[in-house]
């Protein structure tokens, strides 16, 4: 085989494909893009929130919101709970595995700004019949064989930015996609915060309930003892036993809320229900200050606002792909290669063959089809826009439904605790009175089942104010910002579960 003729031929070849790469850079350089370019469109954003009211938030100064914001509650079982959620929930996982799916489709539409090179190598053996229309001596019954080792590449040209809108258009999913595996990531440290202070409160009402049995165990004891002596009736002792049980009944109906919180939070850690168990630890401190900012930083600070907000633009870049289509499809292709009867022949210089040159596409008609996907796209983009702004208005509504919960629970709180006070003060009361013979043993359940209510109902209370505080902290984006989407999520965009 000649070497020295091989070499000479493949730098032929070379020197072709270079002339077919620069006639195709001189197609790009020439290139435009069609379509409205994204510009974010305007949302209504007050200049306050209305039910802050004489509230007193913390100031951003006092308690930053952060990655870690359920730090800011200072309690450790939390904190150690919430650290298993990013290594073992299922939810998260499922979302970050969507994400990576976004940033594949991404790098596969990226693809088409770069040629396809394909080579199809081929060895036949070929014989001609001597029966072949029209009729030739020359072939009839020849046997040949054929090698072939030819080089294909071909190339859409961007002419119209079609290639370019459909990556912005993808780039803009991935990133929208980034924003909801933080959206999933939030929601899940959110939801356990939710079930913990949930048990946590039911931890609270439990132990009022057991504390409360065993007074009323002595309470009956007493009974007991002056209706031995007759100073009391079976009325009075059946009137304690009543009270007692039905307290006790209580106590236990807690376990069915307790253990299904106790569940959902195991699972949200990724481990079996029966492989898990939930300290009981009774609730005692109200909710940190939450720090609420302006309306107007919600719309960098909430990651579903984003994803909505990326999803818009995305839509956008899909018009100007439809318009793209009104415009002829530009094509260059070239061919090269080695063909030769003879393996020894095969790789040299007149073994070379090789075409190149472009070629377009031009649509006369397609009955109103470019016209329909065009509108398509219009009318998918302001679909787009009313998801976003109703988004926005969502986003809003939540810190203000949060705000005035807590506003309005913390006064009540506040009013609740003096009712417990006079509750405390009736029962004391009422059993004095009963005890000097004032009084029938009927006023002493009275004051103490108002007692009972207006504690459980402080209990109550205080888990409300919690669950809202780890609600507000949630509506407010749970200190993520959405300058941390990836810019180029192709290349550098890979999240972690501690990241987000």
């Amino acid at each position: 085989m000649n070497f020295t003729c091989a070499r000479r031929a493949e730098s032929l070849v070379r020197k072709h494909l270079a002339g077919s790469i620069c006639v195709l850079g001189m197609f790009l350089l020439a290139g435009c893009t069609v379509g409205p370019n994204y510009k974010r469109p305007a949302a209504e954003v007050p200049p306050a929130y209305k039910e802050v009211g004489d509230w007193k938030p913390a100031q951003p100064n006092d308690q930053n919101l952060s990655g870690n914001w359920w730090e800011i509650f200072q309690d450790s079982q939390l904190n150690a709970l919430e650290a298993q959620v990013n290594v073992s929930n299922q939810n998260l996982k499922a979302a970050e595995a969507q994400y990576t799916q976004a940033r594949a489709a991404l790098r596969y539409q990226r693809a088409d700004y770069y040629p396809t090179v394909a080579v199809a190598p081929s060895a036949t053996r070929n014989s001609f019949s001597g029966n072949r229309q029209p009729h030739s001596a020359q072939f009839s019954g020849v046997t040949f064989t054929d090698l072939q080792i030819p080089f294909e590449l071909s190339y859409q040209v961007d002419l119209w930015g079609r290639v370019r809108r459909t990556v912005e258009s993808y780039r803009d999913q991935a990133q929208a996609s980034a924003a909801d595996l933080a959206a999933v990531n939030l929601s899940m440290h959110a939801q356990l915060a939710l079930d913990y202070f949930q048990a946590r409160t039911l931890d609270a009402e439990e132990q009022l309930l057991n504390s409360t049995v065993k007074q009323y165990e002595q309470a009956l004891e007493l009974i007991d003892n002056r209706f031995a002596g007759g100073l009391a009736s079976d009325l009075e002792v059946q009137q304690a036993k009543t009270q007692l049980e039905t307290t006790r009944a209580q106590a236990i109906d807690v376990g069915v809320a307790r253990a299904q919180y106790e569940h959902a939070v195991a699972v949200l850690i990724g481990k079996p229900p029966a492989s898990f168990s939930l300290a009981p630890l009774p609730l005692t401190a109200p909710p940190p200050p939450i720090p609420v900012g302006l309306p107007s930083a919600l719309l960098e600070r909430r990651p579903d606002i984003a994803a909505s907000e990326r999803l818009m633009a995305s839509a956008n870049a899909q018009i100007g792909v439809a318009k793209a289509a009104y415009y002829p499809l530009v094509n260059l292709a070239a061919a090269g290669g080695f063909e030769s009867g003879s393996i020894t022949t095969l790789i040299s210089g007149p073994s070379i063959l090789w075409s190149a040159g472009p070629s377009a596409l031009f649509t006369i008609f397609d009955a109103g089809r470019r016209h329909a996907a065009s509108d398509q796209a219009v009318a998918a983009y302001n679909q787009t826009v009313a998801n976003y702004r109703e988004t926005v208005l969502t986003g809003f509504q939540q810190v203000e439904d949060n705000v005035a919960a807590l506003r309005i629970l913390e006064h009540e709180a506040e009013v609740q605790d003096k009712a417990v006070t006079a509750a405390q003060k009736y029962l004391e009361l009422a059993d004095t009175r009963y005890k000097g013979g004032v009084t029938s043993y009927l006023e002493v359940t009275t004051a103490q089942s108002a007692a009972l209510s207006d504690e459980v109902t402080a209990v109550n209370i205080l888990g409300r104010r919690m669950v809202d505080a780890v609600t507000l902290v949630q509506a407010l984006g749970g200190g993520w910002d959405q300058s941390s989407l990836p810019a180029r999520p192709e290349c550098c965009g890979k999240l972690t579960s501690s990241s987000k």
